[in-house]
């Protein structure tokens, strides 16, 4: 009788543990997904107090009636990027730790991206610098602004909820890359657009291991033909063929999250800046 009493009470326990982590872990990911949610909504959020220099309200007259014309059409654009940009200028008033927003139209990316001192702060906290499972989008801590870098390597985290940047493993189907192909980044000196170059699964390699492909190594290279071994590289490691390729001197942006086909596993994304037009203050 005493041997049943103990069973049943070790039952209720396990009931009662399972059911507490159970709710615990979906109070956990609907805080998470919420913050995700905000996060996304941020550079819409913000208002700005006048209109973009050098464009008024007025520059571009809509008529719902007749196509836009081109010059119309460029107008507006380059007003819409402008914005872009001074919504970015305005959020580093929030963080100076944020130098950009990454977007890819049609999925759940779009989020600030963050630089600190090190790969290992934004791993685990917001762009508020609160603490959070879900970590932020950031940027190598080793990328020098003040120099002419070939690649921009960003992380973002895998989650099982889909945020963050869960949706590039969708790359590995060419049908997802199709419908996908551009990548946005926008600062607040320059908006560019990306086309992407190369998606394909890897991992973090060990230091004595020979002849891999060491791709989060690649920042500024330093020779022409450096540049084009990690373009041929990545090429050579893509799931499917895109296309598109890259020339020395032409900026390249690397996004890279956990994936679980093997230890240490990684999925890669990397694309070369396309010029579509797009507004660059820096001249």
């Amino acid at each position: 009788m005493r041997a049943k009493q103990i069973i049943r009470m070790l039952l209720y326990t396990t009931f009662i543990l399972v059911i507490f982590f159970s709710a615990k872990y979906i109070v956990n990911s609907y805080m998470v997904n919420q913050e995700a949610a905000d996060e996304r909504e941020l550079l819409n959020d913000i208002e700005l107090e006048n209109a973009v220099a050098g464009y008024s309200n007025n520059d571009v007259e809509q008529n719902s009636t007749a196509e836009e014309t081109e010059a119309e059409k460029k107008a507006s654009k380059e007003k819409e990027t402008r914005e872009r940009m001074l919504k970015v200028k305005k959020l580093q008033e929030q963080n100076e730790d944020i130098v950009g927003w990454l977007e890819i139209e049609g999925t759940s990316v779009s989020y600030p991206v963050l630089q600190g001192d090190d790969n290992v702060f934004y791993l685990t906290h917001n762009y508020k610098k609160e603490e959070t499972e879900k970590g932020s989008i950031f940027l190598n801590a080793d990328y020098d602004w003040d120099i002419s870098s070939n690649n921009l390597i960003i992380y973002g985290h895998n989650l099982v909820n889909g945020q963050m940047f869960k949706e590039l493993l969708k790359y590995s189907k060419e049908e997802f890359y199709k419908e996908h192909p551009v990548i946005r980044f926008t600062t607040e000196k320059k908006d560019m657009n990306f086309e992407v170059m190369s998606a394909f699964k890897s991992k973090v390699f060990y230091e004595n291991e020979q002849d891999v492909f060491r791709y989060y190594e690649f920042m500024n290279s330093k020779s022409k033909k450096e540049y084009k071994n990690f373009v041929k590289n990545a090429k050579k490691a893509s799931i499917y063929d895109t296309g598109v390729t890259a020339e020395y001197g032409d900026q390249l942006i690397t996004l890279i999250t956990c994936s679980y086909h093997t230890d240490d596993g990684r999925f890669v994304l990397i694309a070369r800046e396309k010029d579509f037009g797009m507004v660059n203050t820096e001249k």
